[in-house]
């Protein structure tokens, strides 16, 4: 049942992406996924070019970023799109939050509000979206409220989506169970941040658009 499933999503990107010229891919994904680290390694590949700026703490991204004409090759094959890379979407922002990680009270406020304006334009955004990457750190729980809220208002959408599951390199990742509570959507394990496996998600990209 989980292949006919597969197969009918992979059917659905396939023919979005053969009637779209001009193809939008999103990364989402909860707070220090590992979002804007995949983001930077696609754009360090294929354009020599970092995307953003990548922090320990959460919600560094606070704005859609896109690079546009982002042109992968592979065995004869290419694809060419714009990668969108969204702030973590979080049910719930606390600027306290922030104050521990040291910052001063006026500019954890000014971050929170930031944050929270990120997260609704993100959800805003999934309606221009051809398809998404759901980035998910492979060491933390993946049946978290947030998780569940990401692929619900993709599903609901019936957007096409590929799930990555990051951080492969750290001796707690665990691909099987982000697997097991997201069944419905393809896993591809990875390390961002080291290349590790990069080629994997690269082929996977082309099968589920070639």
């Amino acid at each position: 049942m989980i292949n006919i499933i597969k197969r009918f999503i992979n059917k659905v990107l396939k023919n979005i992406f053969k009637k779209k010229s001009h193809v939008k891919l999103g990364l989402y994904g909860p707070p220090n996924a590992g979002k804007t680290t995949m983001a930077n390694r696609i754009c360090k590949d294929w354009l020599g070019e970092e995307m953003g700026t990548v922090s320990n703490v959460a919600h560094e991204t606070r704005e859609i970023t896109i690079k546009e004409q982002i042109n992968i090759k592979n065995n004869g094959k290419e694809i060419t799109f714009s990668l969108v890379d969204t702030p973590g979407i979080a049910t719930k922002i606390d600027y306290e939050e922030f104050m521990k990680a040291g910052m001063k009270e006026d500019t954890a406020k000014k971050r929170a509000k930031e944050a929270t304006k990120g997260v609704i334009d993100a959800i805003k955004w999934l309606d221009d979206m051809d398809a998404v990457i759901v980035v998910l750190d492979a060491t933390a729980d993946p049946y978290t409220q947030v998780n569940i809220t990401i692929i619900g208002n993709l599903a609901a959408r019936e957007i096409p989506v590929m799930i990555v599951a990051n951080k492969i390199d750290l001796k707690k990742a665990n691909i099987k169970k982000i697997e097991a509570a997201f069944p419905q959507y393809p896993v591809v394990g990875v390390s961002a941040k080291y290349g590790k496996h990069i080629d994997d998600f690269y082929e996977a990209l082309f099968s589920l658009v070639g």
